[in-house]
């Protein structure tokens, strides 16, 4: 029974997916439009959207999987996603405001128009592209779980690669307007899910206190700090910061965030998305209930933790407490839990190779060609991230995400600080600077022989564990503003925008031809 319904479910929000084209009748014909949604989306369905973007079906199979297995340091994840709403409350609004006015559909096209630096943008398109590559592969990894727990295993991998090719029509058919309608499904089955299995599982573990009672104390608590080594303490601040910093950075973020229908949308959302950040709490705890349920040693279960590892905790735990109708629901949740946020990383890659890789080469003859480009390239992004995973081991599709979270952070400086400091840096400063940053990141990663992303940092005598990510962007944001003084008068690129752009307003009308304006929201 759990089959089938998995299977009603989700081959139900794929033909959603594909019905998502005839949502108001618009035609997608331009790239605002198809990748954008037009930047008509209102709050409610842009608070599903963007939830549904962030927290994806990786998240909910490996937050609780790091628990399960390192214990407190994988509570990490929830102050990060607290830290990062009042980031995107200060910053989102203004490059929502500037970008609606000139036109811009990227990240990095916003920088070129900033800076007047082709080659700063290209960096930051670049970035971009790549640290998303490994993401759209570990949210195969996340469906392949799922299917493995279901026993959908026959054929190299045939289920995830049809679903996934779907995927990939869909999202050229329909756009974002796919991924906002099925965000919704999602969202509503995720909610449904978590909300009983926090009350059911604990049920059979008698209570709260009897399954916290039965984790080893060790797994709880984070290891004391010294005077000397401040150890797991300056770990999990770092990094809970560096990955604050970095979430709204991906191309897939931008993207579903720019395709609001006003700055006061992301507001508005910035204050409501951490009931999603409750959400994940209570899924963290999922691998504190699967440790505290001894699933590991189920002989039931073994060949699973042997395929799979710790993150077959979560499947483990739900087929051990729940009836089989309701497992298909919850492994049908996960598993739509990777459509949105693959979608979306897609359909924004793509934007940036259109916009910000291919333009370097030849322009566009029309809206419609660039349109037609994107789709492509969107659907190639899919066919990329399936033959990342099926042929790359999973030990490096994992460490190429390390090393991808690390790499976009370093374009911090120039998505984010240049839209509060708009003569601090220079378009060759901040290349020289995310240069620096990518290099001493991705020198700490193989010093440490790509066994994790913390590295010691030794100030004083002091040493202070630290995310590498955070430790490469103050070494980046140093560098880009020492450099600016001596590049400021060799640095020859203009800023097409004006200190108004940034101010805030209520409406910003857009100047751009062939660009539409503001919409009555979806």
């Amino acid at each position: 029974m759990a089959a089938s319904i998995f299977v009603i479910l989700f081959a139900g929000t794929i033909a959603v997916g594909f019905l998502s084209a005839r949502w108001k009748q618009t035609s997608l014909a331009s790239l605002s439009e198809w990748s954008l949604a037009g930047r008509s989306i209102g709050p409610w369905i842009s608070w599903f959207l963007v939830g549904g973007d962030l927290y994806t079906a990786y998240t909910f199979i490996a937050i609780p999987a790091l628990l399960f297995s390192a214990g407190a340091l994988g509570f990490y994840a929830i102050p990060y996603t607290i830290v990062c709403y009042p980031l995107l409350f200060l910053i989102l609004p203004k490059l929502w405001q500037v970008a609606q006015k000139h036109g811009y559909v990227t990240g990095p096209e916003y920088v070129r128009g900033r800076f007047g630096n082709r080659w700063l943008a290209l960096a930051i398109g670049i970035t971009g592209i790549v640290a998303t590559m490994p993401y759209i592969a570990l949210q195969l990894v996340g469906t392949q779980v799922i299917f493995g727990a279901l026993g959908f295993t026959f054929g190299w991998n045939l289920p995830i690669v049809i679903s996934f090719l779907l995927l990939a029509g869909f999202s050229c058919f329909a756009g974002l307007r796919a991924s906002a309608l099925i965000s919704i499904i999602k969202g509503v089955l995720i909610f449904a899910t978590v909300l009983v299995a926090i009350v059911v599982i604990p049920m059979h573990l008698g209570g709260y206190a009897g399954f916290f009672a039965k984790v080893d104390p060790s797994k709880l608590l984070l290891p004391a700090a010294t005077a000397a080594n401040w150890g797991q303490f300056s770990a999990y601040g770092t990094l809970a910061l560096g990955s604050a910093i970095a979430l709204f950075l991906y191309p897939h973020a931008l993207t579903g965030l720019l395709s609001a229908a006003s700055a006061n949308v992301i507001k508005r959302n910035a204050m409501t998305l951490p009931a999603f950040t409750l959400l994940l709490g209570f899924v963290a705890l999922l691998g504190f209930m699967a440790l505290a349920a001894g699933v590991a040693h189920d002989p039931a279960f073994a060949e699973g933790f042997r395929q799979y590892g710790a993150s077959f905790a979560v499947p483990a735990i739900i087929m051990a407490s729940f009836p089989s109708w309701f497992v298909g629901v919850a492994f049908a949740a996960i598993a739509i839990g990777a459509l949105v946020p693959a979608s979306i990383m897609a359909i924004g890659s793509a934007n940036i190779i259109v916009r910000d890789v291919w333009t370097m080469f030849a322009p566009w003859r029309s809206e419609a060609s660039e349109a037609t480009a994107a789709k492509v390239f969107a659907a190639l992004m899919v066919v990329a991230g399936l033959l990342f995973m099926i042929l790359i081991p999973m030990k490096d599709v994992v460490n190429f995400q390390l090393l991808g979270g690390i790499w976009i952070s370093q374009t911090f400086p120039a998505l984010a600080l240049s839209l509060f400091w708009r003569r601090a840096f220079t378009g060759w400063g901040l290349f020289v600077g995310w240069l620096v940053g990518v290099v001493s990141g991705t020198w700490m990663v193989i010093s440490l022989g790509f066994a994790g992303s913390v590295f010691s940092v030794h100030v004083f005598g002091v040493t202070i564990p630290s995310y590498i990510a955070l430790v490469a962007l103050v070494l980046n944001i140093v560098v880009s503003f020492v450099l600016t003084p001596f590049l400021r008068t060799v640095d020859k690129g203009s800023d097409e925008t004006a200190d108004a752009d940034y101010e805030q307003v209520r409406h910003v009308p857009s100047t751009v031809p062939g660009t539409p304006g503001l919409r009555p929201a979806l």
